[in-house]
């Protein structure tokens, strides 16, 4: 019988290490081997010697990265496996951003899936998730609380539809501000969206590698005092710095409520998965055992305890 080996993947300061096939995931300092999940920088850093990715992972990488020392990518497909020191790996969507990948590990027969972030909501703008089935499940837990539930993004944008003032919109600027970009063009056809100009790189490579056509202009200050029904999307740094804007309807898009205090509006747009689809995503994976990270697994373990085993990924000084 085929052994689940339990310190297959640990966490380290470095990021997450396999010494079976000497590499990082999602390293947190430049490693030699490094393999990124996806473009956030909570995932992804500068300085690795060499990093396997997808394409779309390493155009945003290498856009953010440009002034840093140079790094060899690996451009890797969907659903075609590569050998890394004897695991055998496979990028499968994850359905989190343009790129994001759940990376399944093969090693001695057993099948360890490392889902990175990922979402099951529907998002034009990226890959739409694809389930595989695995031994181990290597979980993010972020929003794993039966009390958190995402309502349907498009309601939520909706509301911004109702809005009769210019609306500034915080949110993160990889992801996030392109599938915002998308919903608005969609659902709130009237509104015009205008991109800070860190945002604007960014939805470029959306509009070269990407699925949908978004329409969008650079943020002109004098747009913003005519007229009405504009958008202006801004990175979370200029949102808080402009805390008593003038005129303006003030919303971020989060699935953080943390993030909707002292805001005009509420909008609850998550790229993570919140407690019912973590259990729908489970149930397809169909995994023997659990290993949660970034977040805390309490509810999953109590939830699972007559079931599945389920723990913390080990750590390793």
């Amino acid at each position: 019988m085929l052994e689940i080996i339990d310190d297959f993947l640990v966490e380290t300061a470095l990021g997450y290490y396999c010494r079976y096939g000497d590499f990082y995931i999602d390293p947190k300092q430049p490693v030699r081997q490094a393999v990124v999940s996806h473009a956030h920088g909570d995932h992804a850093v500068p300085g690795s010697r060499q990093v396997y990715c997808t394409k779309a992972t390493a155009k945003f990488m290498q856009y953010r990265f440009v002034r840093q020392v140079a790094s060899i990518y690996h451009i890797q497909e969907f659903d075609a496996s590569f050998d890394l020191n004897g695991v055998n790996i496979t990028f499968i969507p994850a359905g989190h951003i343009l790129g994001s990948a759940q990376i399944l590990m093969v090693f001695k027969g057993i099948r360890y899936l490392y889902t990175g972030d990922y979402k099951l909501q529907e998002d034009a703008t990226c890959e739409p998730i694809v389930y595989t089935k695995a031994d181990v499940l290597i979980t993010e837990t972020t929003f794993a609380d039966p009390n958190v539930i995402h309502p349907d993004p498009i309601e939520e944008i909706k509301k911004l539809g109702e809005q009769s003032s210019h609306i500034m919109l915080g949110c993160y600027a990889l992801g996030k501000s392109q599938r915002l970009t998308h919903l608005l063009n969609t659902y709130c056809p009237e509104k015009k969206v205008f991109l800070h100009h860190s945002m604007l790189p960014l939805h470029r490579i959306y509009d070269e590698l990407g699925f949908v056509k978004l329409n969008y202009e650079p943020y002109q200050r004098k747009a913003l005092k005519e007229g009405k029904d504009k958008v202006y999307l801004v990175p979370p740094m200029t949102f808080n710095h402009y805390i008593r804007a003038k005129n303006v309807v003030r919303v971020f898009a989060s699935g953080w409520k943390r993030l909707q205090f002292r805001n005009d509006l509420s909008l609850y747009i998550s790229d993570h998965i919140d407690w019912a689809d973590l259990l729908a995503y489970i149930e397809q994976v169909e995994p023997t055992e659990i290993w949660t990270v970034h977040g805390d697994g309490i509810h999953l373990r109590e939830f699972y305890k007559d079931s599945m085993h389920v723990r913390n990924i080990l750590k390793r000084i």
